[in-house]
């Protein structure tokens, strides 16, 4: 069966970025901007995507667009006879699943907040009145099994309409919708009373607060979120670089992705901090600056309603095309190793997602008791971020540079086929013996941050 491509070369790009963008983009990003030093963070945060996440992602994309088809095959087609590289599919897989058994809890309760921001759920609540809101939505697990099935449902059935009309045409509109929401969001954000401290806070280069923090926390915070916010190591963009033509150089598309990953998560910045703010609330990071904060951001604003709903948009955009990308792999894993049908793969991994994402919605209600790092989704979260992303970039690395794997030699063939930017010769050594240490340093990091 012929191997369906993208249509254009703009649908490669947006999905690819819409894969990256994420949750860190909006939750975790700007927070670590304001608090380790604006600018100057974000300078260093740059050279490490430089140098750190970019050349992996150019490894995925080669991968994919040398082998022609998923993590599920890949390694198999271009290891050399006789070696134990495709060993790693399972890995790849694994990485994939265990993402959606809690990302499709989180979408779904982007969903339920957008609703509820539409239904004016929030208006004249105080700060525990919202809170109050957020402890009743978690307790109840038929209600966000209920948005978690419905957005499986609804990026699934993206996914079912085939590659060019379902998952580029609905993905495109997406992203486009999303970068117009955050625009509009900005705008509204940098005019409000008393945003400019917002700003400063946000984007001043403050070489005193990396000093306050130390040079070496700083450096591991931008080297942590460079790595993490792409998404690498478990073949969720090498899937895209089996539908792209050898027209264009992988790259120039890497770097092109690379730079709206980059932009979305500045714009959140813009977003958040000067909103925060102008209404004198404390801008934390995780859940609880979706959930808890910006709740009360919007029910002081004027038009707040509106503004919320409108957010909330904007995050189930950024969700479900990370969704609806790694759904993509699922399938294609499925196609790839059995041969069966895209419709049968899409109505088998619908069942399993939807049973494999219920640990994660009993885990905050039902099954709260059982927490071993905080909740299920905190441990689901820490297998993927923290073992299957490093050490599956880590395969990739070691697959692109070594002589046992793939090799240099034709690495750089795929990457640099086609008009584009080509892969710099010089930094071979760098890559096949300091990334790969940079890499394993990040993986040991992330038990010491948790543990010690």
């Amino acid at each position: 069966m012929k191997r369906e491509k993208f249509s254009s070369r703009l649908g490669f790009i947006l999905i690819s970025a819409g894969c990256a963008i994420g949750l860190g983009n909006v939750w975790r990003f700007p927070y670590i901007v304001g608090k380790y030093g604006g600018a100057s963070f974000v300078l260093i945060y740059l050279l490490f995507l430089a140098i750190l996440g970019l050349p992996i992602m150019v490894m995925e994309f080669s991968v994919g667009r040398a082998s022609q088809c998923s993590a599920a095959l890949s390694f198999d087609r271009l290891e050399p006879k006789g070696t134990k590289w495709h060993w790693y599919k399972w890995g790849a897989m694994a990485g994939n699943y265990l993402l959606m058994m809690f990302y499709t809890t989180v979408a779904g309760w982007m969903v339920n907040y957008f609703f509820k921001m539409l239904r004016g759920d929030f208006v004249g609540l105080d700060a525990n009145g919202v809170s109050g809101v957020w402890g009743e939505m978690l307790s109840h697990p038929a209600s966000m099994a209920f948005f978690m099935i419905l957005s499986v449902l609804i990026c699934f059935g993206i996914v079912g309409l085939g590659l060019q009309k379902g998952v580029e045409k609905i993905t495109k509109v997406m992203m486009v919708a999303l970068l117009i929401l955050m625009l509009i969001l900005a705008v509204r954000a940098v005019t409000l009373p008393g945003a400019m401290a917002g700003l400063k806070f946000y984007l001043y280069p403050d070489f005193h607060k990396m000093a306050e923090y130390g040079v070496g926390e700083v450096i591991f915070a931008a080297m942590g979120q460079a790595f993490f916010t792409l998404s690498l190591g478990i073949g969720a963009l090498a899937i895209f670089g089996s539908y792209i033509g050898k027209e264009r150089s992988l790259t120039g598309e890497a770097v092109f992705v690379t730079a709206l990953d980059t932009f979305v998560a500045l714009l959140a910045g813009l977003i958040i901090f000067p909103s925060c703010f102008a209404y004198g609330v404390n801008p934390g990071e995780g859940s609880s600056l979706l959930f808890l904060t910006l709740p009360n951001v919007f029910n002081e604003m004027a038009g707040g309603q509106l503004w919320g709903a409108l957010f909330f948009l904007f995050m189930i955009f950024a969700s479900f095309s990370t969704v609806i990308a790694v759904f993509e792999n699922i399938v294609c894993f499925a196609i790839d190793l059995t041969g069966c049908s895209r419709k049968k793969a899409v109505l088998i991994n619908l069942v399993v997602i939807i049973l494999l994402s219920m640990p994660c919605i009993l885990g905050f209600n039902v099954w709260s008791s059982f927490a071993p790092l905080g909740s299920i989704l905190d441990l689901e979260d820490f297998i993927v971020s923290n073992n299957l992303l490093p050490l599956g970039s880590l395969v990739y690395l070691l697959f692109c540079t070594s002589r046992y794997g793939w090799g240099w030699k034709n690495f750089t063939a795929e990457a640099d086929t086609g008009n584009g930017l080509k892969f710099p010769k010089w930094a071979r050594f760098y890559l096949s013996f300091l990334l790969p240490l940079v890499v394993l340093f990040i993986f040991v990091q992330g038990y010491i941050a948790k543990f010690a």
